[in-house]
Formats: C-alpha cells, sequence, structure tokens
C-alpha cells in the first residue's frame, strides 16, 4: 500500500458512525465537561503520591460508571505509588484486541509564571487563546452552546488528561448511541509517564498476560500543525546528561580577577559550542553514525506532510531555522542535542560583578531509531574529554583541582530508545482508514513524532506494536505555564478514538 493511497485514495468523508458520535456529544456536552473540569482540579504533579491516587481513583470510578469491566489498579511490585489504571471491555466474536494509552500524571507547575487569572488546578474557560487575545469567560449553563474555538485551561489540560477524557467518552458515546465495538478493547492510563515511566516495565512484566493485544494506541501530544489530524507510527527516545565545569572554590570579584581567573561560565559556553556547527548539525563524533535509513514508504510520508515552517516561524517569533537544510518533519527524524537549561551565577536585578565558580547546563538528547541511549551519553562524555576536561562523577577534590587545567562533574540520568512500527502493516491500514473516517481532509501520516514515549517498552516486554493518534492542538502549551486545550479538538478527539473502537 503506498502513502498516497493512504492519503487520497480512502473516501474523504465522515461515516455516518462518526456523526452519531458527534450527534451524542453535542447533546451531552456539559456533562462531558463538567467530568473534564472536576478532573482537571486534582492536582496530578509526577512524584506526589497522594494526588496521583485521587487522580487514580476519580479514572476508576469514572470507568465503573461506564460500565467497563476488571477495573483495578496494576500496581508495581517495588513502587506502589505510581499505579497504572485498567480496564476491559470484551466484544463478542471480536478477533483483536485494541489497547488505548493515555496518562494522567502532569509536569511540575509554577503557579507564578501562569497569566494574570489563571491557576494550574483551577481550569478556566477562554474565549481563544491567550496569543489570540482570549479572555476568561463563565463556563455556560447548560441551555447555552459552547463554542468550539474556546479553550479550557489548566495543567494537563491537554497532556494528557484530555487522552483519558476523550477515549472514556468516546467508549459512552458508543454504547448510549447504541452502536458496537468492532474489537476488544482495554485501557491502560499510566500515572508516571511525565518521570520516564522508571516503574513502568515492572508493570508490563507482572501483568503480562492481562496486557496482551494486537496493538497498543496511544492517546498522546498534539495533532499536527496544520491542524490536520495524523497517525504517528514512531517516538524519539530520550536521555540528559547534566555538566558542571569549575573555577576557582570561592567567587571573585570580576574586576580584581578577570583576566586572570578562569571563568566557567564563558568555559561552559566555548564547551557548548565545540558540539555544533553553524547548520545545527551536532558534531561529536559518531551521533548520527547508527541512524537507521527511513524506508522508501516512510520517504513518501514525509514529502507528503503539509509543509508548515513558515506558519511556525511567523507564529513563534524568529526568522532562520537551526538546520537549514531540513524542514520540521526531516529534523524531527534526526537525533538532537539541545540545550534544556543553564545556571552559573546571577542575571536581572540580581546580578552582580564576579567571576561565579561553576557553570552548569543539562543538555536534552532525543533519540531515533538505531540509536542507544548509553552509547548516545557515551559520546558527549568522550567530547568533553575530547575538550581537554577531566571527567568526575563527584565534586573536584583539591588534589584534582591542582592536578587538571578544566573538570566537568558529569551526570547521566536514564533513558529509553527510540520506538517505530512498520506503516504497511495491515493493522496499521486499518488505523489509518479509521482515522480518516472522521475527517474530510487527509490524515497526515509521520514515520515518527518529535516527542518521545517509552513505548519502546511495549516492544521489548510485551512484543507489540504501538501507534499514536494525538488529539491535543500544536499550540497547548503542555509542560509549561497556561496549558490549554481547544475545544474542537477535545470533541474531534472523542470522535477519533470511537472510530478506534469500531474500526472495520
Amino acid at each position: 500500500m503506498s502513502v498516497a493511497f493512504c492519503c487520497t485514495h480512502f473516501l474523504l468523508a465522515q461515516s455516518p458512525d462518526v456523526l452519531k458520535i458527534r450527534q451524542y456529544r453535542q447533546a451531552n456536552e456539559h456533562t462531558i465537561l463538567s467530568e473534564f473540569v472536576s478532573f482537571l482540579k486534582l492536582p496530578n504533579i509526577v512524584g506526589d503520591s497522594v494526588g496521583i491516587h485521587k487522580n487514580a481513583t476519580f479514572i476508576m470510578e469514572a470507568m465503573k460508571k461506564r460500565g467497563i469491566a476488571n477495573v483495578q489498579l496494576l500496581v508495581p511490585a517495588s513502587n506502589k505509588t505510581v499505579p497504572a489504571v485498567y480496564g476491559e471491555v470484551i466484544t463478542p466474536g471480536a478477533t483483536q484486541t485494541i489497547i488505548f494509552y493515555a496518562h494522567y500524571d502532569g509536569q511540575p507547575v509554577n503557579a507564578a509564571q501562569w497569566a494574570k487569572g489563571l491557576s494550574p488546578f483551577e481550569p478556566q474557560l477562554l474565549s481563544n487563546s491567550l496569543e489570540q487575545n482570549g479572555t476568561i469567560i463563565d463556563f455556560p449553563t447548560a441551555d447555552k452552546v459552547f463554542d468550539p474555538q474556546w479553550r479550557i485551561y489548566g495543567r494537563s489540560a491537554s497532556d494528557d488528561k484530555a487522552g483519558v477524557m476523550a477515549i472514556l467518552n468516546a467508549y459512552d458515546a458508543i454504547v448510549k448511541s447504541g452502536m458496537k465495538l468492532t474489537v476488544n478493547i482495554k485501557f491502560f492510563f499510566e500515572g508516571e509517564e511525565e518521570k520516564g515511566s522508571d516503574f513502568l516495565h515492572e508493570i508490563l512484566q507482572q501483568y503480562k498476560n492481562l496486557l496482551q493485544s494486537d496493538l497498543w494506541l496511544i492517546c498522546d501530544g498534539p495533532v499536527h500543525q496544520s491542524g490536520k489530524k495524523q497517525v504517528v507510527f514512531g517516538v524519539r527516545g530520550d536521555a540528559h546528561v547534566e555538566v558542571t565545569v569549575y573555577g576557582s572554590k570561592r567567587p571573585l570579584h570580576s574586576g580584581h580577577y578577570g583576566n586572570w581567573a578562569p571563568n566557567p561560565a564563558m568555559m561552559l559556553v566555548e564547551l557548548l559550542a565545540s558540539m555544533k556547527d553553524e547548520n545545527g548539525r551536532v558534531t561529536i563524533k559518531d551521533f548520527y553514525a547508527d541512524v537507521i535509513p527511513l524506508s522508501e514508504m516512510e520517504k513518501k510520508a514525509l514529502e507528503a506532510v503539509p509543509p508548515v515552517d513558515e506558519q511556525m516561524k511567523n507564529e513563534l517569533g524568529f526568522r532562520k531555522r537551526e538546520m537549514k537544510d531540513h524542514d520540521l518533519a526531516q529534523a524531527i527524524g534526526l537525533p538532537s542535542l539541545n540545550i534544556n537549561g543553564m545556571n552559573s551565577a546571577n542575571v536581572g536585578k540580581n546580578a552582580s560583578n564576579v567571576i561565579p565558580t561553576t557553570a552548569t547546563v543539562v543538555l536534552d538528547l532525543r533519540l531515533v531509531a538505531g540509536n542507544d541511549w548509553k552509547k548516545q551519553q557515551q559520546r558527549v562524555v568522550e567530547h568533553i574529554k575530547s575538550q581537554g576536561y577531566y571527567v568526575t562523577t563527584a565534586e573536584p577534590t583539591d588534589e584534582e583541582r591542582s592536578k587538571y587545567d578544566k573538570i566537568a562533574k558529569i551526570t547521566l540520568s536514564n533513558g529509553y530508545n527510540a520506538q517505530k512500527t512498520s506503516m504497511d502493516l495491515p493493522i496499521a491500514k486499518q488505523v489509518i482508514a479509521a482515522v480518516q473516517s472522521t475527517t474530510t481532509e487527509s490524515v497526515v501520516l509521520l514515520p515518527t513524532a518529535g516527542g518521545s514515549l517509552p513505548l519502546f517498552l511495549f516492544e521489548q516486554y510485551l512484543k507489540a506494536k504501538t501507534i499514536s493518534v494525538p488529539i491535543a492542538n500544536h499550540d497547548n502549551n503542555q509542560h509549561a505555564e497556561n496549558e490549554n486545550i481547544r475545544l474542537l479538538n477535545f470533541w474531534n478527539g472523542i470522535e477519533t478514538m470511537a472510530a478506534l473502537m469500531m474500526m472495520k
């Protein structure tokens, strides 16, 4: 099956079943959003075990209310604070089983950074996005209609409580509209995705028999920047490297000691500059050596992705993309090295005339198929050594300070590899057709997403295939202040998840 067939030969029309789901949603918008808002009010910061369990309880009650069977917590034996929530619906005569995945934990928040009138766990309705001069409005009474361009602002509104609620309301809509599932469905809602899914492998091992399926369907992330729905067949892996370089043992007056004492901030800047060239290509030895080339189908899929570079540059306010020879879709298909944050002394009103004692950076390594996360981290370490640094994993001793000109303390995070599912599998064709049945526009097929999820674990421990069908608006501010979900994306997400539960 060619990608051209995927995009143009399916009937570009919404199916009658999807229209029934829409009619159900339109008649129940207030009930659906009332439940969603109640869910968003529950703090879900990863690592807060009390909050995480309250969220898990909320999901379990929502599942039981919908008549979903075998609802339970899947708890890793070594850490009972990060349960996954499970449930299932067995369909008589069905020959396929699909597991619908989303996560309910959220990123940490700094409430002071949110816009005036907004708070992470006090969801608010806005007339549009803040960037489009949206203003806070009251949630309408039961006799009023919701504008699909309105947005709900709150932590995890898009990442990923919208995914949880879209899945559950899709099932609800099918049952209450008198339609039939075509597959067995299982629900798996994770509680530690934002922490790196450290204990997910234990859950997959402990409950291996329960979690058998033909496909994991991942509802996480945004639709394409063009606004079109997309089906994503892979995710990048992720790992981090923290580097601290050292100067003197105490801060020094920049007038008395400038030009003489080493400045770790300048040292770090020079070190980082050695890691990339002017075209954004990583110069670390063998950084791209293990990348598995794209298949012909994947190349054709990328050629068909709508161009959004100019749109996004205008939206985000910059002129030159980092990799001048790669558009956005191509760039996210490569391993990357990014600076997540840097720190050395103070700036702004707290700035002072000092030479700092240290400078620290956190490097984010995104990986693609073929990369090994430990090997990629080690390549960074070897590059730092090649720049003349003595590398340690602890604070340098006086003896080390007297012996080495340049010292770098390196801390390596845990990580995981990229994962990719073949685009030409029969079940992949079913997913594409189901998503296409919900829209009159051609669906974007993306070989891999720019973001990361630990989907390789499903393959490693369950031999399972995964495909992602995201629903959030691309400008949702996930992981940051002012996170939001556009109602139209949430409504479309319910229709999409329902179509997948009824796919032919």
